[in-house]
């Protein structure tokens, strides 16, 4: 049935014994919600994907449907018409087989040898001899081309002779699939007809030659055709897909935290501003900068503005999570988040993806628990179902990643108090760039040396940090200088996940917001929590693009997400 969905698998994960087992006291739920997957166009099985998603897909355009029409478009079953309107029924969908079909079983394509074949995609390279030529398509569903064997006699082949087949045209090519006398792959298409959707010009800046990730992010809009950024695509869909699973088979209800706030959840006030006020592009000739309001005073008039108030893109959608994790109990947000730091590192983005997951009744023990069985769900999931995407990591953009990643999965994670971490760095018998000292804030070069040399490529778990380098909205520890805060350290990327468990106590979080100086009428919402119900309850932050880096090895986050927005760069 089109619309049914398949049984989903019960959870299963291996014990750990430096942190809370997170499974043990928390049922996963036995069927996911058959809307859930209407909302997020990720890859699955045909006989699983609901029917509202089978909807939406677009049909081929309809000039080349009729170039390439040879009994593939299924037949429009007959129905009784209306008298006067002339209609016409939509065709079936059905998935269309791709390359990675066709190559990806454990045969590698050879069970299909004989069978007549449709392939849809770009060409990567064109080689002619003498009496055949060789093209080579990819459709971006995985690494590996499609090899497709191209004879005079085929039809279409004038189109070769005249130039039209190119490196960067896209193509629909009809033939029979043969075994390869190749060493690279193990079959190939033999060409009975190939159409030329369409050209692709000389100017086309992606050749075979290799070119540098500097160069390659002014193409962001052609980069993806590329082996790297195709790879990591389909490696970040893969961590996309695997973090949904994970929390909806825990009981997590994913919520739409909003993009417009009013608050600062990180309270460092490096938050982009959403305002009407000031003239757009259309009106700026006829709105001169006087014409903004303002008070009596001098200062913009904000009671003004669309909102009636301040306005700016959120940092985090933490705050709003838990409005809903203190009534369905277990969370999780999934969605955009923005800084306007000015930092042009490889660390940092104006634009990126924040997983926020929020339990109810729950303390940092718990918290920590669930990030860890997070993590090492989706570093095996990919490690499982990317392995052709991980061997090409692990060859070109980082050797020995598969090591590292398995050792995720198969390690037991260490905590520790930041107190004694700091005592560890102390005893160090190495130069840091920045001093260290109880109450500063870890940088990248402490959180690397724990987890990478003191504890040998281990994943590290930070708890109890100062209350002073903290955000407002973590819970006070007894001894009145720390919070229940947790970082989880891991080699090469340091900091990934950020969490704690919330101040619960409206007496304390209201006093700690004064000691800030920050307005309470602002965060009335978040004070109404405690005083209707309040619970223990904690979370954490896991930055998306920090955990893509972590997975492909990429080493700057501008290649870890599709169209990088950073100080002075917004293009596509």
């Amino acid at each position: 049935m089109a619309g049914a969905l398949s049984p989903a698998t019960t959870l299963r994960l291996k014990p750990l014994y430096a942190v809370r087992f997170f499974t043990q006291s928390r049922k996963p739920i036995k069927i996911l919600n058959p809307n859930f997957y209407s909302s997020f166009p990720l890859k699955l099985h045909t006989n699983s994907i609901p029917a509202p998603y089978l909807c939406r897909q677009r049909s081929f355009c309809s000039v080349v449907s009729a170039a390439i029409s040879s009994g593939e478009a299924v037949e429009k079953p007959k129905f009784e018409q209306k008298e006067g309107v002339k209609t016409e029924q939509v065709r079936e969908f059905k998935k269309r087989l791709s390359i990675a079909d066709i190559k990806g079983g454990p045969d590698e394509g050879l069970e299909r040898l004989g069978e007549t074949l449709v392939v849809r995609g770009w060409v990567r390279t064109v080689r002619a001899q003498s009496s055949v030529t060789f093209i080579d398509v990819n459709d971006g569903s995985c690494l590996s081309n499609m090899q497709c064997v191209m004879g005079s006699d085929a039809e279409g082949y004038d189109q070769v002779d005249n130039g039209s087949i190119s490196t960067g045209a896209s193509v629909w090519i009809e033939g029979t699939v043969v075994g390869s006398q190749g060493s690279k792959q193990k079959i190939e298409l033999k060409v009975q007809k190939l159409v030329v959707v369409g050209k692709s010009d000389p100017s086309f800046p992606i050749q075979k030659k290799r070119v540098s990730r500097e160069f390659l992010r002014t193409k962001a809009h052609l980069r993806p055709r590329t082996n790297t950024f195709g790879a990591v695509s389909r490696v970040r869909n893969a961590l996309a897909y695997a973090t949904h699973k994970f929390f909806q088979e825990n009981g997590f209800v994913w919520v739409s935290s909003p993009i417009i706030t009013a608050s600062d959840c990180e309270g460092a006030g490096e938050q982009f501003r959403v305002t009407t006020l000031i003239p757009t592009t259309k009106e700026g000739g006829d709105s001169p900068v006087n014409a903004i309001p303002t008070t009596e005073s001098g200062s913009v008039d904000w009671s003004q503005d669309f909102f009636g108030k301040q306005a700016f893109l959120t940092v985090s959608g933490q705050l709003n999570g838990e409005t809903y994790a203190t009534a369905l109990s277990d969370i999780y947000t999934f969605g955009p988040t923005f800084r306007a730091e000015n930092s042009n590192t490889s660390r940092h983005l104006a634009e990126f993806w924040m997983i926020e997951p929020e339990l109810a009744f729950a303390d940092l023990d718990d918290d920590m628990a669930c990030a860890t069985a997070y993590l090492q769900y989706v570093v095996q999931y990919v490690l499982e179902n990317c392995k052709e995407d991980m061997d090409f990591f692990n060859t070109w953009i980082e050797k020995g990643i598969i090591n590292r990643l398995s050792d995720v999965v198969e390690k037991n994670f260490v905590q520790l108090t930041y107190t004694d971490a700091v005592e560890l760095l102390l005893k160090a018998k190495k130069k840091f760039d920045f001093p260290v000292k109880w109450g500063c804030d870890l940088q990248s070069e402490h959180e690397r040396y724990i987890t990478e040399e003191a504890f040998g490529g281990c994943p590290v778990i930070i708890r109890d940090y100062p209350k002073d380098i903290k955000a407002f909205y973590m819970r006070q520890n007894d001894d009145g200088k720390t919070v229940a805060a947790m970082d989880m350290l891991v080699p090469r990327v340091g900091e990934l996940i950020g969490g704690s468990q919330r101040e619960e106590r409206l007496d304390y979080l209201e006093e700690r917001l004064d000691n800030l100086n920050l307005n309470k009428e602002s965060f009335w919402w978040y004070l109404d929590l405690r005083r209707y119900g309040s619970v223990p309850h904690a979370g954490f932050g896991l930055g998306f693009e920090r955990l893509v880096q972590f997975a492909t090895g990429i080493d700057n986050i501008r290649d870890a997400i599709p169209f990088p927005r950073t100080p002075g760069s917004a293009e596509f």
